[in-house]
């Protein structure tokens, strides 16, 4: 079944703050094998003008992902995320993630396309730090895949 075209341009309430913790900095650095000190040391984080550890660019995903849930989650929508693959994401970054932060992320639906039968559901995160700051956006692109025989 194809997505609602009508949803594009819709907006989803932000999301309640996630406080960013040092540990899961370092965990995702870890994770993802990026030895950067700013990443692990807070005064390797100072030396380079932070006021802490700050996190790899793709942590945020983490984030955004999890308030791209609510328009995964809109039944309204008729997304079947059994048939859910990630596409793509892309960062455009006002200042990094910084271990302390409250970050809260409004998502909205920019594009909705269908081809060969998939369904192509672009979701822009804007997300903000507790003072309102504008510290990144992110965009989510998800393919619903064609049901087979489709």
């Amino acid at each position: 079944m194809a997505l609602d075209q009508s949803f594009v341009g819709r907006t989803y309430p932000p999301t309640e703050p996630y406080e960013v913790g040092r540990e899961k900095i370092r965990e995702f650095a870890e994770a993802v094998g990026d030895a950067h000190p700013a990443y692990t040391d807070a005064e390797a984080a100072k030396a380079l003008g932070h006021p802490d550890v700050i996190a790899p660019p793709t942590f945020v995903f983490s984030v955004t992902f999890r308030a791209a849930g609510q328009v995964i989650a809109d039944p309204q929508l008729g997304l079947d995320y059994s048939r859910v693959v990630h596409g793509d994401q892309k960062f455009a970054y006002s200042r990094p993630v910084r271990a302390g932060d409250r970050l809260s992320v409004t998502s909205s639906i920019e594009a909705i396309k269908s081809m060969a039968g998939n369904d192509i559901l672009d979701i822009r995160g804007e997300v903000h730090d507790e003072a309102g700051e504008h510290v990144v956006t992110t965009w989510i692109k998800l393919v619903a895949r064609a049901a087979e025989g489709a």
